[in-house]
């Protein structure tokens, strides 16, 4: 068994929000948006994979496809179960309660997903009869990520002895400027928090904010600096692999022939996984501060760019690269974006979820003029899966499915999560 080091940083930038014309003196003012963190006994943790009836979401993250079901992360909570074998008509069957989950994968009827540190293997084959097969626990040390977005934290009654932090929860208040800055010495931010947790029948489809990816016998979990390898033939039994140190800022992961693409706050790393065990690294396309999503079709990987928030960029974009020489890959075209997330490929069309914005459909026939085929800007988006029937996407507790058409796609039905 591999040795593993939690090694935390965490920077935080006081920034302030212009105040209201109302009875605050202005200037003394701001709004701050304020983390707590979402708190569990450490014995309660250690029994807490359990399947219960549906329930409304709180924050929708991830989705996951896998035969008839669609699975739907609920940040930091669990996954909301949904039946699509009719996907005109969707129906919430189960919540699978998971503490500290935010990705899953799925490979011949068992479910690996993250719950902090810990992996969890669940056997999916009865739905109705959901069961916790394994726990391997301080394999995914990386996985305990800190809110980058939030300018405060706070938190009065948190036991270091007997409790965890399992996840954050937001909120944007307004604060005396004055305050903030004197609780926290100048820096809006509680270091206290940053080592809180260091105590001790086939595959289904992601979409591309998925840090987990099955490729045959091999499962490969990204945390912020690492790719984490578990040797999966003996599906009950994952083996833990040793770590593969892949850089600064990981967030996403895709595969591709014998490649897998790794999307960070930096830029995209390519691996090649022609010895599955021990990936090794090919070449990286550099960018500015961001936020990086990537999905791969052909020659190019497409990739988003979120400015505005805690990744550090102010701009947002489109990134087409060019990658026919895996060992060299080139920006071959970008276009602007307001605030993009997931991305997806079917054919020629490529999906942007792009935030408030909504969801745009282009034609990808030429990647010099891509042409806009739709654009759903009454919606909020986050994240698409396109499979070979129809598209999936989630966002802002809602879930929406699309029939592909020539030239565009149409609704086909949508469900509220909450």
């Amino acid at each position: 068994m591999k040795t593993k080091i939690l090694s935390l940083l965490f920077l935080t930038t006081l920034f302030f929000v212009s105040c209201d014309n109302n009875d605050e003196p202005d200037g003394e003012f701001a709004d701050y948006v304020v983390a707590r963190p979402l708190i569990m006994s450490k014995a309660e943790f250690a029994t807490s994979v359990d399947i219960i009836a549906p329930r409304p979401i709180n924050e929708s993250g991830k989705v996951y496809t896998y035969q008839d079901y669609i699975f739907i992360n609920d940040m930091y909570q669990g996954i909301h179960v949904i039946d699509n074998s009719n996907p005109e008509q969707p129906v919430k069957i189960a919540f699978i309660t998971i503490p500290g989950n935010v990705d899953i994968s799925v490979k011949d009827d068992y479910l690996y997903a993250d719950s902090l540190m810990d992996l969890v293997v669940i056997d999916i084959s009865d739905i109705n009869n959901i069961s916790l097969v394994n726990r391997l626990e301080d394999v995914l040390y990386g996985n305990v990520f800190f809110p980058f977005e939030a300018d405060l934290v706070e938190n009065d009654d948190f036991d270091y002895e007997s409790e965890m932090i399992i996840g954050w929860e937001t909120t944007t208040e307004r604060r005396l400027i004055s305050e903030v800055e004197q609780q926290n010495g100048g820096f809006v931010f509680r270091e206290d928090f940053a080592l809180a947790n260091d105590a001790s029948g086939g595959t289904g489809q992601g979409g591309s904010l998925a840090r987990f990816k099955i490729v045959e016998d091999y499962l490969y979990a990204v945390d912020s600096h690492n790719i984490n390898v578990f040797n999966i033939s003996d599906l009950e039994n994952p083996q833990n692999l040793d770590d593969v140190y892949a850089g600064f800022d990981i967030e996403t992961i895709f595969y591709n022939g014998t490649y897998l693409f790794l999307g960070s706050m930096r830029g995209m790393y390519i691996y090649d996984i022609t010895n599955p065990a021990v990936p090794s690294f090919i070449s990286e396309f550099e960018h500015g501060t961001a936020c990086d999503p990537v999905v791969v079709d052909s020659d190019y990987a497409y990739v988003t760019l979120r400015g505005g928030n805690g990744c550090g960029a102010t701009e947002s974009g489109l990134f087409i690269v060019d990658i026919s020489n895996i060992e060299n890959p080139e920006l071959a075209v970008q276009y602007p974006m307001d605030g993009p997330y997931g991305l997806g490929i079917k054919d020629e069309k490529l999906f942007v979820c792009d935030g408030d914005s909504g969801l745009k459909v282009y034609d990808k026939t030429d990647i010099n003029d891509l042409v806009e085929l739709n654009h759903f800007d009454n919606i909020v988006t986050f994240d698409v899966i396109p499979l070979e029937s129809h598209l999936i996407m989630v966002g802002d507790g809602v879930l929406y499915q699309y029939e592909y058409l020539d030239n565009d796609i149409k609704l086909i039905s949508q469900i509220g999560l909450n």
